[in-house]
């Protein structure tokens, strides 16, 4: 029997999280949304793409929760996208009615998968995940990291026109303004970035990585990303079915790391069959340490926002 993954919200970001799956297959998959008949035809033009890409899974659309049933994976995509000049937690009160439904749903049809949380702000909302379906924190994770030290990787690459194979970049903290790219841990092939570029260069690439949600939504006008976020979810997926034990940042659930406490942030995690398996503790310096407690008080203060 094949793993079941599904995904809530069938819009560009869930499609494209779907359609990476499907290629790697990873399991048979099932987008639900509740357009009626659009997570349905979606499913049917990516299932005639089979052939020509070699894959052979089953994707299935539906309008119906009840579908997610027994799934070993669900990940959580559905929201409210950003709009230029937008913050993250500017879609706090709408999107968390969102995932409250979605859920209740969870908890009722897949109490034992391991869930995925994309929908913006990730780390708050990851957080009201855990809660809401009760599951245990190391079977709810955020999706942040990931794709946060993907747009750093990328940049560095660009700037010193190498390869990106060879960029191991480190990002922690939330997912928004106040991440935390860590430059002396981030190497091209063993070399600290800050041994090759210039303090100016780095500090610019890391206020890019920042905003990099920002400045592709900002571009597109209309939307945010999806290609990128996508890739980063089926990233985390396949760390999880293969039980690949990777040593990924995400969004995780804090108890006393780094004096931290009853929060989700990014932090360095070994992610498996199991969900997160370990959170690693980097000594950081009393600087990173701050700005790591800085990130930390943004996502205090929008849980409280949501009564908790």
């Amino acid at each position: 029997m094949r793993n079941k993954i599904t995904i809530i919200g069938a819009g560009n970001v869930g499609a494209t999280t779907a359609l990476y799956c499907a290629i790697k297959e990873l399991g048979d998959i099932v987008l639900i949304d509740i357009i009626e008949g659009m997570p349905e035809g979606i499913a049917l033009d990516m299932s005639q793409v089979s052939s020509m890409l070699n894959f052979d899974v089953k994707i299935t659309g539906s309008n119906d929760m009840c579908d997610m049933k027994g799934s070993d994976i669900v990940v959580i995509t559905a929201g409210l996208p950003r709009k230029p000049g937008m913050d993250r937690l500017d879609l706090l009160k709408k999107n968390a009615d969102i995932v409250t439904n979605i859920c209740e749903n969870i908890k009722k049809y897949a109490p034992n998968s391991i869930v995925i949380v994309v929908t913006n702000p990730v780390d708050t909302l990851t957080y009201l995940t855990m809660k809401l379906t009760e599951l245990p924190a190391k079977h709810v994770i955020g999706k942040a990291g990931v794709l946060d030290s993907a747009r750093f990787a990328y940049f560095i690459a660009e700037e010193l026109n190498i390869s990106i194979r060879d960029v191991s970049p480190m990002v922690l903290g939330g997912h928004g303004d106040s991440m935390l790219p860590i430059p002396r841990l981030t190497t091209v092939n063993g070399i600290p970035i800050t041994d090759l570029l210039p303090k100016d260069k780095i500090t610019a690439i890391c206020e890019r990585t920042k905003a990099g949600g920002a400045e592709i939504v900002k571009l597109l006008k209309k939307g945010s990303a999806y290609y990128a976020p996508g890739a980063a979810t089926a990233t985390m997926i396949t760390a999880i079915l293969f039980d690949q034990r990777r040593i990924l940042p995400c969004s995780v659930y804090v108890d006393g790391q780094y004096g931290l406490s009853d929060l989700y942030i990014g932090l360095m995690t070994t992610v498996g069959m199991k969900g997160v398996e370990k959170i690693h503790e980097i000594k950081l310096t009393d600087e990173e340490l701050k700005e790591l407690h800085q990130s930390a008080e943004v996502y205090k203060k929008s849980i409280k926002d949501l009564g908790y």
